[in-house]
């Protein structure tokens, strides 16, 4: 019943269909999912944990509760020291949660109403309160269960697995205001979205599902999101011919790089040449040119003092990286008004994304990928950063038909939105690392999916792939050798191994 994390992501609502539909059309009962649902979390729990002996389990009401029952009952049944503590009566329970409960009555499962002043001894804390369906902030007693399993959890150094979902987060936006903080969460029959983008991506900590045993691939449901697929995506570049020369793969103009800014234009350059692009240039101000040449001879680079001058070399790029370095100033302008006027594919990133927030309704070619951070996107909006990270899904959305543009929403689970057909569709990038919050990454990102675009991708599959790429290159580096310190430059090396699949 164990299986590899699927591509498709759902929403509270589609979750809840999935398992009408494996009740009402494969014959499972809501009994029979809970008891497999308890049993593949505690199961999970003996892997993660091997030497625990000791559980705490917290139970809300519903099915969720019934979850934590099933794990209280499986746990006592190993001679472990279990204690369960509930917030709704398990008396007032009904359906599968009420045979639940009953199970871990007979195994003999010490069980009382919670109280938030009291201090339980645990290896492991058991996360049962809320499932699914929460669409408001927490209050009251739930969220002092909130409080207390995150106290206990540094208190004692214990380990906590969330039932389905941590409780407190919002799984159709991945926000919360008050969450438990799991190291383990065992979910069940679709993921769900919020897990893997926003406050989600961190309250979750190592997902792990489980199908339990039911097949839904024929249910007419509707999906929120995908997980981005390296094998898929890396498809998109086609293998290079023996007769190769370096016209057939683009030529990336990189614009950007005021006085002052130059270091941001150079990392989105050199990105550009180890993403594969067959030649790169600079169009800069004149002393980032002469630093450009000095630092990485392979780069092109022309100094421009007025947006007019770039003309001749814009018109030789068959793609464009627009605004690292760049600047809000005349000269920024400049550039950035002769780049959209060369109807390029083109990415644009940092100044070139403010810029584009003052104009009250830019003219943008078709083939253009904006990477806002979530304050840029506000810009954009006209919203607040909080708003956008409340609903970051929506967010990415909006900026798609505000624009016309493929959207890569960055962050914590990175959200690429692009127009399929009459919907927008959204590509979760399921990777990336706290350590590559860091001055620079965007200026990387931005050249990996420029390079991508020189070298004839689709502009949803560029920023796709270019997202993807970045990310899982930012894990490799900070599993070797650690988080804190990393670089955007440090990526280039394996950025250039994951696009040549190796």
């Amino acid at each position: 019943m164990s299986a590899a994390l699927p591509l498709e992501l759902y929403s509270a609502a589609s979750v809840r269909a999935l398992d009408q539909y494996l009740i009402e059309q494969q014959g499972l009962s809501a009994e029979l999912l809970m008891k497999r649902a308890g049993r593949f979390a505690f199961e999970q729990i003996l892997q993660a944990w091997p030497q625990a002996r000791r559980m705490v389990v917290v139970c809300g009401a519903g099915n969720n509760a019934g979850d934590g029952y099933v794990v209280a009952a499986l746990a006592q049944a190993r001679n472990w020291a279990v204690e369960l503590r509930w917030l709704a009566k398990p008396e007032d329970l009904s359906g599968a949660a009420s045979a639940a409960w009953q199970y871990a009555q007979q195994e003999g499962v010490s069980a009382k109403a919670f109280d938030k002043t009291e201090s339980l001894p645990a290896d492991v804390l058991v996360d049962g309160l809320l499932g699914t369906g929460l669409n408001k902030p927490v209050e009251g007693l739930y969220a002092d269960a909130i409080d207390w399993l995150n106290h206990q959890k540094r208190r004692q150094q214990a380990k906590v697995l969330a039932l389905d979902v941590p409780s407190g987060l919002n799984v159709d936006t991945g926000s919360a205001t008050k969450v438990v903080l799991a190291d383990l969460t065992a979910t069940f029959v679709g993921l769900k979205f919020g897990l893997f983008t926003g406050a989600g991506r961190s309250a979750a900590g190592r997902v792990v599902f489980s199908d339990l045993g039911g097949d839904t691939r024929e249910a007419s449901v509707p999906v929120a999101a995908y997980r981005a697929d390296y094998p898929v995506l890396l498809s998109k570049l086609s293998p290079r011919p023996l007769d190769s020369h370096k016209g057939r793969f683009g030529h990336l103009a990189v614009v950007g790089g005021d006085n002052g800014m130059s270091g941001a234009a150079l990392i989105a350059a050199e990105a550009g040449l180890r993403a594969g692009s067959g030649m790169v240039s600079l169009v800069s101000r004149s002393l980032t040119a002469q630093i450009a040449l000095t630092r990485q001879p392979e780069l092109m680079a022309l100094g421009v003092d007025a947006g007019i001058d770039a003309q001749a070399k814009l018109a030789t790029a068959t793609s464009l990286v627009v605004g690292p370095g760049l600047g809000q100033q005349a000269w920024g302008e400049q550039l950035l008004a002769q780049s959209l006027a060369a109807n390029l594919p083109c990415c644009i990133d940092a100044d070139g994304l403010n810029l584009l927030a003052k104009l009250a309704a830019p003219q943008l070619p078709p083939q253009v990928v904006l990477t806002p951070h979530p304050a840029e996107a506000a810009r954009l909006l006209r919203q607040t950063t909080q708003e956008v990270q409340a609903d970051r899904a929506a967010a990415a959305r909006a900026l798609v038909q505000a624009t016309g543009a493929v959207v890569v929403l960055k962050g914590a689970g990175t959200l690429v939105a692009y127009r399929a057909g009459g919907d927008t569709r959204l590509t979760l990038i399921d990777a990336g690392n706290p350590g590559m919050a860091s001055g620079g990454m965007g200026d990387c990102l931005a050249g990996v999916i420029g390079a991508l675009l020189a070298q004839g991708l689709e502009a949803q599959e560029a920023a796709q792939l270019g997202a993807l790429v970045h990310a899982m290159a930012g894990d490799q580096q900070a599993e070797a050798d650690g988080q804190r310190g990393l670089l955007a430059t440090d990526l280039l090396p394996a950025v250039r191994w994951l696009l040549n699949g190796l």
